[in-house]
Order: structure tokens, then sequence, then C-alpha cells
């Protein structure tokens, strides 16, 4: 973590639609990239559900129906996938709640729930202020403040330390309260305390900590509860306690629990001696405790001033959510307004990268030209930009011309994206299972998987574009040979149909590439068929999907190097030749491995770009900007360097957020084309027909000439592949000029079914002009889960 003086919080300025009301007692979670908000009060209790697409920086209301729950705060709210459980609160001044509503996010539905009374003792009453913490299938609920008093003419309100489990059924409704019989000292009594769920990895048992809260006065007291011993205890820790405190939030990223803001008390106050009479103030400090280690870490202490409104001002009552390793925080009391009832609520929305981005996957390949790259990695949540890096100091080997073989593509490791969608509102959110998904893949390069929009549409027959790699060269084609293959890993559901014809030639060696196209997370009422497709070409490969309340878009945006200035599309039209490591080394290449200088094709602000061009950084010369807490070379002081046809470049990239540029990904090997080959069959089709299945695709959108024939490959079940799960063995099923084929039934018995990530068939095409056989366009027949035969 980033020393105090470093941390970067940013202020949110510029994003659109309707802001909710600034307010102090409401709760949010995080469904992926959305932040959702609900109650809270200022002026009135608040009764409205925002949602807050980080991605987009879009506030939207979505339509919400059912049981529609009235207005609470100070109540509990958790996430569970994409339900939202809201329990107790204050639904009116001085009144308070018990009941239980599940918030359905995937259509905006509610419904009140009613759990099973504990089979001993009475259900919760109700209450606010209380912890609602959600593990597994199960929430537990620990204290707050009842609306009823034990002392009726003094009126003193009862705080509450009772615990209650509540299981929940799988997906939607619940089953019922119970009252664990735990062990140890039970905290004492409180409200506006937070509790939170950890659990280290790969060993131990998931602890609750329960952290400060209010009791007539403020604590500062830490406690952990063994959720499976059900055991009780104060843990020791090291470092500075925060102050005492409530209202605060408490969020956990990876093994740390952050702690931010609430009311604290003054400076000089004993709070021991006069807890009831003590003057309290609202802060804006930031810790976090350690929960391995059990050692607390300051970030901003309460004497910090900020003279230049540079982090979010003191509050309580404020939200905060974790979305990947970004913090946010929204409104929010700022307790200047010492009268009562007089609160003055923040409008603010900030938010704070606690550590530097990971490594973004591989630079995958969706199109090569003779001068040119388009390439993609996986999108890093919560980034501000990518550095993306290339070297040329590489060996390659020339080109061949044998007309007669077969294709042989060799790639790099590319891994599924999720390509950002920033216009449409959504009016839904689906589970990821109940999606209907396409995915292409490519061989060498990758075509590009569009991130869900989240939204609900009218467009019932979807067609998923991909630009796909290029590459491409000359084999002998006659005998079975091994396919070395590294894909990442796919998301897909059940699949339907297929077919094709056999015939035992095959591919040669080469290292295909998986990268997910389209993964839409909508509502599916239709079965559809679901494939995946690659190439190794840069042309467009475009697969139909008929889908319904589906939509999606699919093809790469464009993007800039920042602050370089546009590179403009160039469709490919020529095979690349394939990369070989094993080939000795071009003469033009004096530079030793460990010698080789990286150089910069500049800042990205989304995860694709355009490579025409790269920078010549000159060592010790390079003049600093900075990004955040990046250092970067000033661009327009550096020279460029075009990409030229046939040569092979090194690819990697950096994300960068408020911490700074993380580490580097690892390395992708791409060549531009040589002119004169033909592209990748493109819109690749599979239906179900009497005998198997129709295997059907259309020409290359680039084919360099006549095509004389298309050969289809069919990956097959061998000894070696049970051996080695990473190689594929293909066999020719067609060679001929139609652009289709029938795989039998017989046939398809024999594929091998591939398990990289969702099961899969897999197939390849490709075609052949006069100067020889292009690259291969890849496709997987997604199975579903079981491993059933194909066309169960």
């Amino acid at each position: 973590m980033a020393a105090p003086s470093l941390l970067n919080w940013r202020r949110v300025s510029s994003f659109t639609g309707p802001v909710p009301r600034a307010r102090h007692g409401h709760r949010a979670v995080a469904i992926r990239e959305l932040m959702i908000i609900f109650g809270g009060g200022n002026e009135g209790i608040a009764d409205e559900l925002h949602v807050y697409n980080t991605v987009t920086n879009q506030w939207f209301l979505p339509a919400v129906r059912g049981d529609i729950p009235p207005g609470c705060a100070a109540h509990g709210f958790v996430c569970d996938g994409t339900r939202i459980l809201v329990f107790g609160g204050m639904v009116e001044y001085g009144r308070y709640s018990n009941e239980l509503y599940e918030l359905q996010a995937s259509r905006w539905l509610w419904k009140k729930v009613k759990p099973h009374p504990p089979s001993s003792g009475l259900p919760p009453c109700p209450r606010l202020g209380h912890s609602f913490s959600l593990y597994g299938n199960k929430c537990y609920l620990f204290g707050g403040l009842a609306n009823e008093s034990e002392d009726s003419n003094n009126n003193v309100p009862r705080y509450l330390n009772d615990f209650y489990e509540l299981e929940l059924q799988h997906g939607s409704g619940v089953v019922g309260w119970s009252i664990p019989v735990t062990k140890g000292i039970v905290p004492s009594p409180r409200e506006s305390h937070t509790a939170v769920i950890y659990c280290k990895r790969d060993s131990g048992s998931p602890k609750m900590y329960v952290f400060g809260g209010m009791c007539g006065a403020r604590l500062d007291d830490l406690w952990q509860l063994d959720l499976e011993t059900m055991a009780w205890s104060k843990p020791e820790t090291k470092g500075t306690v925060p102050l005492p405190r409530s209202l605060h939030t408490a969020s956990i990223i990876g093994n740390k629990m952050y702690i931010f803001g609430g009311w604290v008390p003054h400076k000089g106050e004993n709070i021991e001696t006069s807890p009831h009479d003590c003057e309290w103030r609202c802060t804006s400090s930031f810790s976090y405790l350690n929960l391995d280690t059990a050692e607390w870490t300051t970030l901003v202490s309460d004497s910090q001033e900020d003279k230049k409104n540079s982090r979010p001002r003191p509050r309580a009552g404020h939200c905060a959510v974790a979305i990947g390793t970004r913090l946010y925080f929204w409104s929010g009391r700022d307790g200047y307004k010492k009268a009562l009832n007089s609160q003055v609520c923040c409008k603010d929305l900030w938010y704070l990268d606690t550590e530097k981005p990971p490594a973004p996957s591989q630079v995958q390949l969706i199109k090569a030209t003779t001068n040119s790259f388009h390439v993609k990695w996986d999108e890093v949540p919560t980034v501000e930009g990518y550095l993306l890096q290339l070297n040329t100091d590489l060996p390659y080997q020339a080109a061949s011309s044998d007309s007669s073989a077969s294709p042989n593509m060799q790639g790099v490791r590319m891994d599924p994206h999720r390509q950002g969608s920033n216009s449409i509102v959504p009016n839904s959110i689906s589970d990821t299972m109940n999606s209907a998904k396409s995915e292409h893949t490519a061989m060498k390069g990758a075509s590009v998987k569009n991130k869900p929009d989240l939204k609900a549409s009218t467009d019932s027959n979807a067609i998923l574009h991909s630009s796909l790699a290029t590459n491409a060269s000359n084999h002998n084609s006659c005998v079975v040979d091994m396919l070395r293959k590294n894909e990442g890993p796919h998301t897909s559901a059940n699949i339907g149909v297929l077919s094709s014809c056999l015939d035992l030639r095959t591919v040669i060696p080469e290292t295909s590439v998986s990268s997910t196209v389209s993964s839409a997370q909508t509502m599916v009422t239709q079965q559809t068929i679901k494939t995946e497709s690659s190439s190794t070409n840069g042309a467009v490969v475009k697969d139909e999907t008929s889908l319904t309340t589906f939509s999606t878009k699919s093809e790469v945006d464009e993007t800039c190097a920042l602050p370089a200035t546009k590179i403009s599309r160039v469709e490919a039209h020529a095979a690349a030749m394939p990369f070989s490591k094993e080939t000795p080394s071009n003469p033009v290449t004096t530079m030793k491995a460990g010698e080789r200088q990286w150089c910069d094709v500049g800042i990205f602000k989304n995860n694709t770009a355009l490579v025409s061009q790269f920078y010549l950084l000159p060592k010790g010369k390079q003049s600093i900007s900075k990004i955040g807490n990046a250092d970067v070379p000033d661009y327009s002081l550096l020279k460029k360097q075009d990409l030229v046809p046939g040569t092979g470049y090194r690819f990697r990239v950096a994300a960068i957020n408020g911490c700074g540029i993380g580490p580097f990904s690892k390395i992708s090997e791409f060549k531009t084309c040589i002119p004169g080959f033909p592209g990748a069959p493109s819109a690749v089709r599979i239906s179900k027909n009497v005998e198997g299945i129709h295997l059907s695709w259309e020409p290359p959108t680039s084919p360099s000439g006549n095509i004389l024939e298309y050969s289809a490959y069919l990956a097959i079940r061998t000894a070696q592949i049970q051996d080695n799960p990473s190689q594929l063995v293909f066999m020719r099923i067609y060679c001929g000029l139609k652009t289709s084929c029938v795989v039998t039934t017989g046939q398809l018995a024999n594929a091998h079914i591939d398990y990289t990530s969702r099961p899969a068939i897999v197939f390849r095409i490709s075609a052949k002009n006069e100067k020889g056989y292009g690259p291969a366009t890849q496709v997987r027949w997604l199975q579903g889960n079981n491993k059933k035969a194909p066309l169960n």
C-alpha cells in the first residue's frame, strides 16, 4: 500500500444520469462494475434504488417492480451474486423494521420473504444500525438498536448484542433464522458498528470481525468470531488503533480491512468519565487492519489537514464499496452543522486505488497486416489506462512458398476479454449462467469478447462480430500431427449442433489461442447454438447466433495512444508467416537477448490498440511526465518508428491506476504479414441436421486472388491428447471448393472434447489461393458441462 502522502484520491465529476440526492444512513453493494445504493435519510427517508456504473460514469434509476420495500435507513444490505437482501432499518422516524426483502437484480424484481423463525427463541426484533454480513449461503446478523425502552420513563434506547444466522436458498428465497450457540465472551451491545468476514487463503476458517460502534459512547474494540467453532475472542493487534467511532465503513480488499470516516471524539475529551456528554465530530481518517498479521496501519490520521481538498472531507453515515482493488465512497453527513437535525450531507463521489493493478493478460492479436497490428488484452478492472510496449530484436524465419500445404498457425496464449460498452443504461443484470454466449478464438491472435453491457435488448437475432488475427505458413499435410494449443479460459453454456465429413489429412504443429469475443449476460429465453470461432488472419469473422432479449456490440472500439495521434484501421489483406523460436537469427539482429530495449507504443485508455508505429526511447534521455504516480515519457519529444512487413515483434502491456504502473504481462510474439496469402474464412455457422451437423462458412474477406479450395479439420481423440491435454491432434475432414460440409454423428463420436475452459469440440477451416494456404479460423462448438457424446 502507498504511504499516506502518496494516496491518490480521485473525485468523480464527469458523471451523467440522475444523481441521487445526498443522504446518510444509506447502504451500497457492488455487482461487477455497478454500485447499487438503497435507502438513507435526508429530509425524509429515501425509498429509491440508485445504480452507478463505475465504467461508464453513469447514474441510473432502474425500473423496479414487485414487492417494493418502504424506504429505510441504517438497514442491513448484502449481495449474493445478483441477489440483494435488505433487512430491518428505520422506516419512519422512531419506527424500526424486522422485515426481509430480496431484490433479483437480473430483473430488478423485489420480493418480500418470510424466513422460518428459530426452532428455539424469537426471530430478530425490529432494529436499526445492526451489521448484516454474508458468507457462503448464510447471513449473520449482530447487534443494533431496538425501538423499545427498558425504562419507559427515561426512554433509554436498548442496544443489542444478539446474534442470528439466516440460511439462504440457492438463487432465491431463504430457509430461516437460527440462533447459534456461541462460546467465549460476547461483545458488548452496540449499534452503528461494522462487521466483515474474511477467510485466509488455503487455510483457516472464516472469521467475522466486529469493530467499533455506539452504546451511548463510541467504541474502538475489535472482536473476532470463528464461524466454524462459533467462538468469540478479542485478537491482540499491533500498530495504532483508530479512534473510537461509529457510523464508519469497513471494507475488505485482499487481506486488509479498510476503516474510513465516522463519528469520533474531540481531542482531549475523556470519553470514559463523560461518555454521554462528550463532544463528537466527523473524521476523514483512514486506516487498515492486516487480517493476517493483526497489525493496524494509519493511512490518513485525524491530525492531518487537507487544505487542497485532495481527499474526501470528514463524514459519517456514508457508504463504501470495493470494486476490484478500488474503494468508492459516496455521500454521508459532514457534521459541520452542530445544531440538532441540521446535519449537512456531502454530495461527492470519491475513489481510491489501494494498490497497483495486477498484470494484464498477454497481448492478443486481433488482426495483422503488412505494416500494422490490431491487438487487445483482457481488461483489468478499475484502471485508468494501459502502457503498451514492443521490441523487435528477435530471430525470424523466412516465409515458405510451398503452396500445397495446409496452414501452420503458431501463436501465443490469449485469454478472454470483456470489451467495455459505454452507452446504454442497463435495464437488467443477469447471472452469468443464465446468459447466452458465443465465443470466437484465434490461433495467432484473438478476437474480442464483449463486456456484458448489462441491458435487455429488443434485438432477437444478434450477430456477433470478431476481428481476427493474421498468420499463415505452408507445410505438407498428409499425416496426422500434433497441434500445440495454448488457450485461455472461455465462458459458454450448453450447445446444440454440428456436422462435417472426415478425411485423414491434417495440419502441422501450431499454437492456438483462445479468446472470447462475445459474452452477453442477459436473460435468454430461447435455446441457442453456441460456438467459438477464431482466425489467424485479419479477416472479420461474423458468427450469427439466434438470441432473444439480447444485443451486444462485438467490434473492438478503435482507440488511440495517448498522447499520440490516432492510428487509423487498416484492413488485413495478407497472411503473416509464423514466427519460430527454433529458427536461426535474422542477419540484421545484433542485440543480445538481455540487451533488448522495450519501446513504448503509447498509453491507451481502453484495452485495444491499432499499432503501426512505436516510439524510440533514447537511453537516459527521455523526458518524464506524470500519470498518477506513474512516470511516463513525453511522447511529443520522441522519434517514431513504423512497423515493416514480414517482421516479428514482441509485445507486453501494463495497467495504470492511481498507485502507478503495475507489473507487465507475459510477452506475446507476432509477425507482420507477407502479401499474397488469403484471409481466414468468416461467418462460421453450425446447425443440426439428420446426419449430424452442418458446418458452413463464408469466403475470406481478403482472398488475395482466386480461392482454389477449402480445408476443414476436426480435433480427434488420441492417446497423445490424454497424456497431454494441451496438445491437439487434427484430421482433415473436408477438402473442396464448397463453403460447407456435413459432419456425421459417427464422425463426431471420435471428436476430442476440449476442457481447457468450457467443454467444446474444435474445428478449423482455412482457404487456399495460388500462393498457398492462409490462416485458419478455429471454432469451438460448446458442449455444456457434461461429458456426454455430442448431439445428446
